[in-house]
């Protein structure tokens, strides 16, 4: 079912037009190569004549994957994503030939310095990649194929995109015979994914405690009036003794950890305490 909604089409506007700006008045001019389709459409833009453009390549080689995708994602997401791609290509477009700023020979704000251009290149890009993810897209075709394909090869999504990446930059050093671009092209990367993260979620992670007790209640209600906040408990039996014990489920931020141990062992010395980071927090009200 399609279920299209207005504000995650403007906030896919603003992320096409964040991720043109990052690529276009960072990457692009100094030839750093995004990761992805996006890079390999930068890569065949500097190879080919001039009328195959950036944008004309961004739109060419991510339409056929996104349609391709299409029973696997569903209608909501290859919209957006469709979407968004042509914001991008249009956001390159409009900076490159019709706005009044020199992208040919380097970036505007960074000049020709490769680090700088790295950085916020990856930043600026992930910033615009995280607000798709987040807004029920993607701008990237690759991120499809990885969905698609990484369980079938074995591997996991996360390794058949840096896979790709990998070869996607040792084919660039290859084209234009030097190591020093592709190399400032995985700062770019690295910036990115850390961005991505970030923005998807959240910069400051939830935690949450299991705490395995045979005192479950005394200890959920000393929790739930210290943090204010709820507590699950589920049954569960010891592996060694056999015996029937409680483990008490608790979301809290890193700077309660140290005070949720000291009222757990407080109340069951003998209490045992792990502690896993959560990506996101969802509440529903029953």
């Amino acid at each position: 079912m399609c279920n299209i909604k207005f504000k995650n089409i403007i906030m896919l506007t603003i992320a096409g037009f964040v991720n043109a700006f990052g690529v276009i008045v960072f990457l692009s001019p100094v030839k750093l190569y995004d990761s992805g389709i996006s890079g390999t459409a930068m890569l065949l833009s500097q190879i080919t004549p001039d009328w195959c453009s950036l944008s004309l390549f961004l739109l060419f080689l991510n339409i056929p994957l996104f349609v391709f995708g299409y029973k696997k994602q569903g209608s909501s997401f290859t919209i957006y994503s469709l979407y968004t791609v042509m914001v991008y290509s249009f956001g390159a477009w409009l900076i490159t030939d019709v706005l009044p700023i020199d992208v040919s020979l380097a970036s505007p704000l960074a000049g020709t310095d490769l680090l700088l251009c790295a950085l916020f290149g990856g930043l600026i890009s992930g910033v615009g990649s995280g607000i798709t993810i987040r807004y029920g897209g993607a701008i990237d075709g690759i991120e499809v194929m990885s969905v698609i394909f990484a369980k079938k090869i074995g591997i996991t999504v996360g390794t058949f995109v840096m896979i790709y990446n990998v070869c996607l930059y040792i084919l660039c050093g290859i084209v234009i015979n030097s190591w020093i671009l592709p190399l400032y092209s995985i700062v770019t990367y690295t910036a990115g994914l850390k961005t991505i993260d970030f923005i998807v979620e959240g910069i400051d992670r939830s935690k949450a405690a299991m705490i395995i007790t045979v005192k479950p209640n005394e200890i959920c209600d000393i929790l739930m009036t210290e943090f204010e906040c709820g507590t699950t408990k589920i049954s569960v039996k010891g592996g060694y003794s056999n015996s029937d014990m409680t483990m008490v489920y608790f979301i809290l931020d890193r700077f309660q950890i140290s005070k949720m141990r000291e009222i757990v062992h407080s109340v069951d010395e003998k209490a045992f305490i792990t502690i896993t980071e959560v990506a996101d927090v969802f509440k529903i009200n029953m």
